[in-house]
């Protein structure tokens, strides 16, 4: 936090200590609120800290500046690497089938998210989630509903929010997307293919409203119920134009025999997919290793190098054999096993704090299983970084403070920053599938 959103959340909390009546409303509506608007993950309340996320305007630009740089240095090596970067990234067979699927636009990943965690002097971006970003439309109505509740418009008095337009911004890109394609429907049908037992389903329903009172038809639907006939993908009777796919690539191909008819669709250019396969090299976590490596620190400008070395943390893929760190030639596996509380080792290619090991918490023999486990599976090894708790207002029920972890995720689309994802928890693991939490983020400055 730089010193103006100290002093917002300090005065935030004042309000909080002095004022009783807006304690007791809090206690007492914060929750409902919440269920009514359908906030809800797995069936649990999304948030239960009645206190966003402020942003100075001088940060925001300079995490946007950040985000650009480095995203512009993915699609480099995306770009000129070309087939090198699957091997690189550890694609499989079944995986590089669907990436040769021309989606009919440019970009491989129009709508992503860089994940961080703020840290002890600035943030540091851990992975991209490139394919299928939750989060947005559960980040905009958190932030209707924030803004009225009676503590919020009394911090308003004395400093000026601003929200940002992440969902707007969504749409966008799927009407830019479709365009590119060929679409040429003034007002093309757009549905979130995901499955029915998902735990963000309420999400799905959320963006369906929005885009419906935007005036874009919409449906929620589940892969499985497409039919593919007459060169339309259709559900129960109805043409889609655009699938706004929130389905994971993993997930798809656990289930590819049952959804044919999606793949024909895309496969043909019948519908515009939105992320579209060809995202799935830059999705994996071991991109970071290809942005760290140090063979490739010539592909990028001046520019890129300083923000990945900034703000990108040392990460390789494991396996038996080589590589350098800070600059010395070291095996890899006795690295991991000799900086075991510097380290984290994470799946390559999962979610929600799956799999990972984090080397601080581990004892030196639980630490050496999951050093085997990562070298007879695809993981990579990233170096820790320090976080910085922050103190945030807790419901559960009564209101009390807690210092929590807080993960600071841009919504980067067509390559540019619009808005965040805040994910606050008490553990190393900073995410709502794990046990977090998600607050909404304003900018702020005062009147």
């Amino acid at each position: 936090m730089d010193a103006l959103t100290t002093r917002a959340a300090e005065e935030y909390h004042r309000l909080l200590h002095d004022e009783k009546a807006l304690v007791d409303e809090l206690e007492e509506r914060f929750f409902e609120r919440i269920r009514q608007a359908r906030l809800m993950f797995g069936g649990r309340v999304l948030c239960a800290f009645p206190r966003p996320n402020f942003v100075s305007p001088t940060a925001y630009e300079a995490i946007r500046g950040v985000c650009r740089q480095i995203f512009r240095a993915v699609e480099k090596v995306e770009a000129r690497l070309g087939e090198e970067l699957w091997d690189r990234v550890d694609l499989t067979a079944e995986e590089r089938e669907l990436v040769r699927l021309d989606p009919g636009y440019r970009r491989s990943s129009p709508t992503s998210r860089l994940d961080s965690f703020i840290t002890t002097d600035a943030y540091r971006f851990v992975e991209l989630n490139a394919e299928s970003p939750a989060g947005i439309a559960y980040n905009e109505v958190l932030v209707e509903i924030f803004l009225e509740l009676p503590v919020m418009k009394r911090f308003q008095e004395r400093w000026r929010l601003r929200r940002f337009r992440s969902r707007e911004r969504l749409l966008d890109t799927l009407l830019e997307c479709h365009r590119e394609a060929g679409g040429r429907q003034e007002r093309p049908t757009i549905a979130v293919v995901d499955y029915d037992e998902v735990p963000t389903r309420s999400e799905h329903h959320l963006f369906r409203e929005f885009f419906e009172s935007k005036g874009y038809p919409a449906l929620v639907c589940d892969p499985r119920q497409l039919v593919y006939e007459g060169g339309a993908l259709r559900h129960d009777g109805t043409r889609i134009d655009i699938v706004y796919k929130r389905l994971l690539t993993n997930e798809f191909l656990e289930k590819v025999d049952e959804l044919q008819p999606l793949l024909h669709a895309i496969a043909e250019r019948a519908v515009t997919v939105v992320n579209p396969f060809r995202c799935k090299p830059i999705h994996k976590k071991a991109i970071f290793a290809v942005l760290t490596d140090d063979d490739l620190q010539a592909l990028f400008t001046e520019d890129e190098r300083a923000a990945i070395a900034a703000h990108v943390p040392w990460t390789r893929r494991v396996r038996e054999g080589h590589t350098t760190w800070r600059g010395r030639r070291v095996d890899l596996p006795e690295h991991v096993r000799a900086h075991r509380a510097d380290l984290v080792l994470k799946p390559n290619d999962e979610y929600g704090g799956k799999g990972v090991f984090i080397g601080w918490e581990a004892s030196e023999s639980e630490w050496e299983d999951a050093l085997a486990v990562a070298l007879r599976s695809s993981y990579v090894v990233q170096e820790k970084v320090d976080l910085q708790r922050q103190s945030f207002p807790e419901l559960s029920p009564r209101l009390h403070f807690r210092d929590l972890i807080v993960d600071l995720d841009p919504f980067v689309f067509q390559g540019e920053v619009e808005g965040f994802l805040t994910r606050l928890s008490g553990t190393s693991l900073a995410n709502v599938t794990s046990g977090g939490g998600q607050v909404p983020a304003f900018l702020v400055e005062p009147k």
